[in-house]
């Protein structure tokens, strides 16, 4: 199976971390045990393809790609989409791939940039690309579009493809990259870009402080190496840090922060194993590489993540709120002091994949549900 864990169905349950590794250490909640703070889910709008990425412009709507290769704007007020944005890249819409993540230039009330992750058809196969476009007044159009990365070398399979976008608080952008499913080992290689997260520049050039610039054997754009397949990305909001939740195999998905320059495993160290059953690498540690500061185990094949800062929800506030597939729920995850003391899960009767998670302008979480008859989901407290 691939990272997105098509068709699995996990029980809940979080195993115990084993004494001394900095881990959380406690059981989650039974499956279906709604807790006392369970939301109430609207459906804001409908017939959305699979949508996969979810940004809120300045003035309230919602740009949401659907991994067929469309961009839509939402009316949240109506409930109605706009027809597809022209402009958009050409994409490869197979198996995981197709029109994926998206982020806004932080300044985009000016500058009007969006930026697209997707999977683009190229000699040996397909790849994740990064497109930077100009959304037009009117909204029906990006202007002056250029790809801006490619990650090298393409793979011939039509999984794991990463493909989060997260802006960092000094304009730089951050690119999650999958694995490509057949490619694990060259997730521990330097001289390519498969399972890594990257760090550019607006333009695609690359940050001089960037941790491997200047090594000949290195490409200059990695931030951190050894990822399977990153699917959600997100800033802490008190420290800036980027936060990711990633794929594992058959268990073994993970939260990290990853720091330049370091390497998180893959696939040498996992907590998963293989879907035959299968040892995976030498095991859960290794000298030199980082442990995740959380770990799901079943799976829940993690997707779209935030920290929520709002006041719809006051106990919420701090938590990192993280989408899941194949578990079917949206799991909050809480910090003390830079470590994970627990988590709530929500939304498991509703049956819906979820696919992203954004909290909008109005301080109410948003979600993406993956299906081809896709929903935008507003979250709001009982009563």
């Amino acid at each position: 199976m691939g990272g997105d864990h098509q068709g699995c169905r996990h029980p809940a349950g979080i195993n115990a971390r084993k004494a001394g590794l900095a881990l959380a250490v406690f059981l989650a909640a039974p499956a279906l045990a709604q807790p006392k703070d369970e939301p109430r889910v609207e459906v804001v709008a409908k017939g959305l393809s699979n949508p996969w990425g979810l940004a809120f412009l300045p003035d309230g709507r919602a740009l949401v790609t659907e991994r067929p290769g469309r961009l839509r704007i939402v009316n949240l007020r109506t409930g109605t989409s706009s027809g597809p944005i022209e402009g958009v890249p050409k994409v490869s819409a197979q198996g995981q791939g197709g029109l994926l993540g998206l982020a806004l230039a932080p300044d985009f009330a000016t500058s009007r940039e969006v930026f697209l992750c997707f999977s683009e058809a190229r000699e040996g196969g397909s790849g994740s690309s990064v497109f930077r476009g100009r959304l037009a007044p009117g909204g029906t159009s990006l202007e002056d579009g250029q790809v801006i990365f490619r990650q090298m070398p393409a793979g011939n399979t039509t999984r794991h493809f990463g493909c989060r976008l997260v802006f960092g608080r000094d304009g730089t952008l951050f690119v999650t990259l999958g694995d490509r499913g057949n490619m694990s080992d060259a997730a521990q290689k330097l001289d390519g870009h498969i399972g890594k997260v990257i760090r550019i520049r607006r333009d695609g050039s690359v940050p001089p402080d960037n941790p491997f610039v200047g090594r000949a054997e290195a490409k200059p754009e990695i931030w951190s190496y050894g990822h399977r397949n990153i699917q959600g990305a997100t800033l802490q909001p008190e420290t800036g840090a980027l936060f990711t939740v990633e794929h594992g195999a058959r268990g073994g998905d993970e939260i990290n922060r990853p720091e330049a320059g370091k390497n998180y495993g893959w696939p040498v160290i996992t907590y998963g194993i293989d879907y035959s059953g299968a040892k995976i690498g030498i095991g859960p540690h290794k000298e030199g590489m980082e442990q995740p500061l959380f770990y799901w185990d079943p799976s829940i094949a993690p997707s779209g993540a935030t920290f929520y800062r709002g006041d719809k929800f006051p106990s919420w506030r701090g938590s990192l709120l993280v989408g899941a597939l194949a578990g079917s729920l949206l799991a909050r995850i809480e910090f003390r002091d830079g470590k994970v003391t627990g988590e709530t899960r929500y939304l498991e009767s509703l049956g819906e994949r979820i696919r992203d998670v954004v909290e909008g302008p109005d301080g109410y979480p948003y979600l993406l549900t993956d299906s081809p008859n896709g929903q935008l989901l507003r979250l709001v407290p009982k009563g």
